[in-house]
């Protein structure tokens, strides 16, 4: 486990200047919510997962708002307040941090890559988030896999939340963790890369009480050499920014 460092300052723009109180969300991908001046708009939950502890009705809620005519639905659930902060729910929005993140070599212990590529088929029918090429001292490709971490848990001792992961069952999840193994095992970089969107976590670990598959994965892949990182960034209504590494217990 290593320590907490601040990292450059790198963010992600948004414009969430719809505010609101959740109603509820149902259906994975709607949610109702209710506008300052009482008006319930139904608007696009862009989080598949169980958004656990995530959905209290009355919560306040930030939406971004689209003019494209052939979206179905005008608003996105942007975030969620949770005590003291916000947290983003959008997993989209973890990727394209770490995307600007890892094309301005601000990842620790991922820098100096002077290509980065998206999407990237990865054999056996997989695809990963990043392929990372052309590191002046490692001819390696580095291939990152990236997880946004929505879910916390207090620490009983009173300090930061721990961040989890995940916080549902996800096969998806254990197939990523398969496959960052085997292309480490041919020889490549291997890393699965947790972006906290809450600035109150301390430290991530799996969510073995969720998903113990998944934790025995990442455990197993971690044997196996595939590097483990975390990134916490802080949400607001006008961006998402990277403020620190955390610590990974497993």
């Amino acid at each position: 486990m290593s320590a907490a460092v601040r990292t450059p300052p790198v963010s992600v723009p948004i414009d969430a200047a719809m505010r609101g109180r959740l109603v509820r969300r149902y259906k994975r991908f709607l949610a109702d919510v209710e506008r300052p001046d009482g008006e319930v708009v139904t608007v696009h939950c862009p989080n598949p997962g169980s958004m656990r502890d995530l959905q209290e009705p009355g919560s306040a809620v930030r939406c971004t708002t689209s003019d494209n005519p052939q979206r179905k639905l005008a608003h996105t659930l942007e975030m969620i307040r949770v005590g003291r902060v916000w947290v983003g729910l959008h997993t989209l929005r973890a990727n394209q941090l770490a995307a600007r993140a890892l094309r301005s070599g601000a990842v620790p212990g991922l820098a100096g890559y002077t290509g980065v590529r998206s999407e990237v088929a990865a054999g056996c029918g997989s695809r990963l988030d990043f392929a990372l090429t052309g590191h002046p001292d490692d001819p390696r490709t580095a291939w990152v896999e990236v997880k946004s971490v929505t879910l916390a848990e207090r620490d009983a001792r009173g300090g930061a939340a721990l961040g989890l992961f995940p916080d549902a069952v996800t096969a998806r999840g254990r197939r990523h963790m398969q496959t960052l193994a085997r292309l480490r095992r041919k020889g490549a970089r291997a890393v699965v890369l947790f972006v906290v969107q809450r600035a109150d976590c301390g430290e991530v670990r799996p969510a073995d009480d969720i998903d113990p598959a998944y934790g025995q994965a990442l455990r197993r892949a971690v044997g196996a050499g595939v590097e483990v990182l975390a990134l916490r960034a802080r949400v607001t209504a006008r961006r998402i920014a990277m403020e620190r590494t955390l610590p990974v217990v497993l």
